[in-house]
């Protein structure tokens, strides 16, 4: 295992290798009903549920692996390899009270699993056990992410025996590593907080807020705590700054509102299991940033153990969901964020976001619809549903939506280019060019920069043989800027064919398919311009494959009249129709 010494996102980024286990549960309830009697009428042997069991788990349903290792450990339960499996498989899915159980099991079958003593010493720690707790959780330090883990974990132990010192003393270690030095910092202030130290606390916040002021926990904690210590406008000053970065963000901005009334927060963390939830839900996090979806999925279930209320914790785990395509879960986990929560509104529009993922999008654009009633001066709903509508050709709609958004955003900003470029989009595919236009040119005097645009622009001008110059010279800049983007090095591509420079559309059409093998469009482009330089039998190649990877049903049709006759002698204005281009 290995633990690369950059951590950003939150804190920094946390890189994690080893520990594959598969650890999502099945998605449908009605489903894994049906897998129950299906399971049930088909008793397997203990090899058999074994088998089954790890091939469930390779599957990544830990629902169903679950059930054949409860199974095989019916038939063998001192199989200590079976016992860890099942534990780890119940740690993912949440199931916490069976975790404690098989995590105890486990330390008795003398597995010296990191994981088993985390969650036991935990449950100690939740009975107030807390030197039992210590004593587990300095076992378990282990490897990199161990001693980050156990150092945390610890001294959030002995913040419950009212030992400052010596949690203190348990977080010093990780300034070893100086990726874990923010970690350290940020815990010595949350606990030199919980229990009084004041004047500790403040000096542990400040450095925290030096080392890494774009934390988004560490504005939350440091402006908690000014707040109650009777500085309300230093707690202004660093929320403002946050809200610079990240305008609207909802928990800093409920926050700052907070402190214009005066009202007294309750403290960050003060118990000890609260502090070792925000331990967790930290190191969650950095994990889920890297894509180390496996193992932030367990740590944010072991946080959401610790505290079963937190909306970021129940957040983060929806996000973990969705990175893991797993959309039913995602969808479940964000409905579990508290009503009262700043956060809920932003969850309501995730909750849309997957029904339509799951393929229930009138249900998807009914829910974004009553969220935009419900916050009428709201612009991020009306931006999801565009993005929505325009996912599903709704270009029209989806137009409307940008526009409403816009309205409500006020003057044009550089962060606004985004929504320009897709109501630009929207406005081209409902045939609306002066309109796209504009709107493009709008996106582009924001990010004069943004390939995206140059590309879109530059190549719908080609298309439109209009001012011709600055669109290749627009499009030659995107592709300078991202020159490993297929589909932008494909537009160069075809940009030449359409202007007829064949030998040049090809040249960048074989790059382009370098980049991006298995994309029918790209493929189909080469085919063409293989044909105009005399390479007849590359290009029946080339349309064969677009075919083969499934074209849209329209290039179908069109394809296969280019594999029976080839293309036109001559080109005309119609050859713009044989493909359609990647401009987006």
């Amino acid at each position: 295992m290995t633990f690369v010494k950059k951590l950003n996102g939150i804190f920094s980024t946390l890189l994690f290798g080893g520990l594959a286990v598969g650890i999502s549960l099945a998605e449908i309830p009605a489903a894994r009903a049906q897998m129950h009697v299906e399971i049930d009428d088909f008793p397997l042997s203990l090899s058999g549920n074994y088998l089954a069991g790890r091939f469930a788990s390779s599957m990544r349903d830990a629902d169903s692996a679950a059930d054949f290792y409860a199974r095989a450990l019916v038939a063998d339960p001192d199989n200590a390899d079976i016992v860890e499996r099942a534990f780890l498989l119940e740690v993912s899915a949440g199931n916490m009270e069976r975790a404690v159980q098989l995590a105890n099991r486990v330390l008795e079958l003398g597995q010296n699993n990191r994981m088993a003593l985390y969650v036991s010493g935990l449950n100690d720690l939740l009975s107030n056990r807390f030197t039992r707790s210590i004593g587990k959780f300095d076992k378990a330090a282990r490897g990199q992410i161990g001693k980050l883990t156990s150092g945390l974990l610890s001294a959030w132990g002995y913040k419950g025996l009212g030992n400052l010192d010596a949690a203190l003393k348990a977080l010093a270690p990780l300034s070893k590593t100086q990726s874990f030095v923010i970690f350290k910092t940020f815990h010595s202030a949350l606990i030199a907080d919980a229990l009084g130290a004041t004047g500790k606390a403040e000096e542990f916040y400040k450095s925290a807020y030096r080392g890494t002021g774009s934390s988004l926990r560490i504005t939350l904690a440091y402006g908690n705590f000014l707040e109650r210590h009777g500085k309300q406008k230093k707690a202004l000053e660093i929320y403002n700054n946050f809200l610079k970065r990240v305008p609207r963000h909802p928990l800093v901005s409920e926050a700052r509102d907070r402190a214009l009334t005066g009202r007294q927060p309750k403290p960050f963390a003060r118990p000890a299991k609260y502090g070792a939830a925000e331990a967790m839900f930290g190191i969650a996090s950095a994990l889920s940033q890297d894509s180390s979806s496996d193992l932030a999925l367990i740590y944010t279930q072991i946080a959401l153990y610790l505290n079963p209320t937190s909306p970021s914790s129940w957040t983060l785990l929806g996000d973990i969901y969705e990175d893991m395509k797993k959309y039913g879960l995602a969808l479940t986990s964000y409905d579990q964020v508290p009503a009262t929560s700043s956060l809920r509104k932003n969850a309501e529009i995730r909750i849309a976001a997957n029904l339509d993922r799951l393929k229930r999008t009138d249900d998807a654009v009914a829910k974004l619809k009553t969220i935009i009633a419900a916050n009428p001066q709201d612009s991020d709903p009306l931006l999801v549903l565009g993005n929505m509508l325009r996912g599903h050709s709704k270009f029209k709609q989806a137009a409307e939506a940008y526009t409403q958004a816009l309205k409500l955003l006020g003057p044009a900003t550089k962060q606004q280019w985004s929504i320009y470029y897709f109501r630009g989009i929207s406005y081209e595919r409902s045939k609306n060019w002066p309109k796209a236009e504009a709107d493009l040119e709008k996106a582009l005097e924001l990010q004069p920069d943004q390939p995206l645009v140059l590309n879109y622009l530059g190549y719908s001008w080609v298309e439109k043989k209009v001012n011709l110059e600055r669109a290749m010279n627009m499009i030659r800049k995107a592709v300078k800027l991202r020159p490993t983007d297929g589909y932008i090095v494909d537009s160069l591509g075809w940009a030449h064919f359409r202007l007829g420079d064949f030998n040049q559309a090809v040249t960048s059409l074989e790059r382009a398919v370098d980049l991006k093998p298995v994309d029918p469009v790209i493929n189909d482009h080469l085919g063409d311009a293989y044909w105009r330089v005399g390479r007849k039998l590359e290009a029946r190649f080339q349309w064969q494959h677009a075919l083969d990877l499934k074209a849209e049903p329209e290039n179908q049709v069109k394809i296969k009249l280019k594999l029976k006759n080839g293309l036109e002698d001559i080109p005309d204005t119609k050859e713009a129709s044989q493909s359609v281009g990647n401009k987006t």
